[in-house]
């Protein structure tokens, strides 16, 4: 298990000497608006749950992203957080040849590692801005069974559109493609369309209501696959392995389908906005911002400034964000911030641009 992962504020609290609470987490992919407006008030009306075992199967969360998303139920698994169904997956697929594209979140190479799988990388750079080249990627894929996927991609914030998607997916009808799209619906383009609706029996799909909805803590996650390979995750599923409350959490987001898809463009007209002023403030620094389709953005520091460096300072003034040295493709010279409210994301630019001497008065 890796200990890079973003929101980490505990440890950092620890560190500074002060309260969880006074650490602003930018480094962990919540979506900035919060939590669904009325979730935690029906939480609150419903912590007696506790008192008594959840569904053994998840089944009531089952319903509820069925109706969230519009997919039958019996294409679905549900599981504490998606992290479950990453480090379960090469034994449920029986994966023997692995290809990871990248640079991605670390945990899919963690899974491999864990059953004694080595996997392969397949990188896109920075020289191409990390966009994917899809005929590339093809051209790679001969002799794998497995792809993990991430789309759109953290931390790069890059999205394959969905066409090219399902064109590459139906090319290649050997080959299991896991699509990790627990960001996707922070993706306001129509190029963000899900890949849970394909009918693709080589397509696994997983989603997430942790990023979108703002609950991370109560892990809950989904994977949306054919009925016969969720059959092959069911062996390796402990019961119980969604918790009450999140179960609960998940009903709440079934019963109010309306109330969450306004909650979801809410959340894209304000990092639509946010995301425009970043991109303003950071053209006075001598740093590089990559385009993104999600709230958070991936940046490249200057020479010699290292992201341990960068991160230590802003830890100091108790902000939060990621050092991406540890995703596979990426170097010391990498991190990534999430987008908070407006007044956060305006003092977190300005420390940056203090950090890297932008040559401007700050400097």
């Amino acid at each position: 298990m890796i200990q890079g992962h973003g929101g980490n504020i505990f440890a950092v609290a620890e560190q500074l000497g002060c309260r969880p609470e006074e650490i602003v987490d930018l480094s962990s992919n919540i979506n900035p608006l919060g939590t669904l407006p009325g979730l935690l008030e029906h939480l609150r009306e419903h912590l007696d749950r506790i008192r008594v075992l959840p569904e053994a199967d998840g089944r009531s969360a089952i319903r509820g992203v069925a109706a969230l998303l519009g997919i039958a139920e019996e294409r679905i698994l549900a599981g504490g957080g998606t992290t479950q169904f990453i480090y379960a997956a090469c034994a449920a697929l029986n994966c023997r040849k692995v290809l990871i594209v990248g640079p991605t979140y670390a945990d899919y190479a963690d899974g491999c590692r864990m059953h004694g799988l080595e996997p392969d990388f397949f990188l896109a750079t920075a020289a191409t801005g990390f966009v994917l080249d899809p005929e590339r990627l093809e051209a790679t894929l001969g002799g794998y069974d497995t792809v993990f996927l991430c789309n759109p991609n953290n931390p790069t914030g890059q999205l394959i559109p969905h066409n090219a998607l399902l064109s590459l997916c139906r090319r290649f009808p050997a080959v299991r493609f896991i699509i990790d799209e627990s960001y996707l619906p922070f993706v306001a383009s129509e190029e963000g369309k899900g890949m849970g609706h394909c009918g693709l029996d080589n397509v696994l799909v997983l989603w997430s209501v942790s990023k979108i909805f703002g609950m991370p803590g109560l892990r809950a996650g989904f994977l949306i696959a054919n009925p016969v390979l969720l059959e092959g995750f069911r062996r390796y599923m402990q019961p119980w392995s969604v918790n009450s409350l999140a179960q609960e959490a998940v009903r709440f987001l079934g019963a109010n389908v309306d109330e969450a898809t306004a909650f979801i463009a809410r959340t894209h007209g304000y990092l639509a906005g946010e995301g425009r002023l970043l991109r303003d403030r950071m053209r006075l620094a001598r740093l590089t911002l990559y385009p993104s389709e999600t709230s958070y953005f991936l940046m490249a520091l200057p020479k010699p400034l290292e992201a341990e460096v960068v991160c230590q300072a802003l830890a100091r003034q108790r902000y939060l964000i990621r050092n991406c040295s540890n995703f596979h493709g990426l170097d010391t010279g990498y991190i990534r911030i999430a987008l908070k409210d407006p007044s956060t994301n305006e003092i977190v630019a300005g420390y940056l641009l203090d950090l890297v001497g932008s040559g401007s008065d700050r400097a």
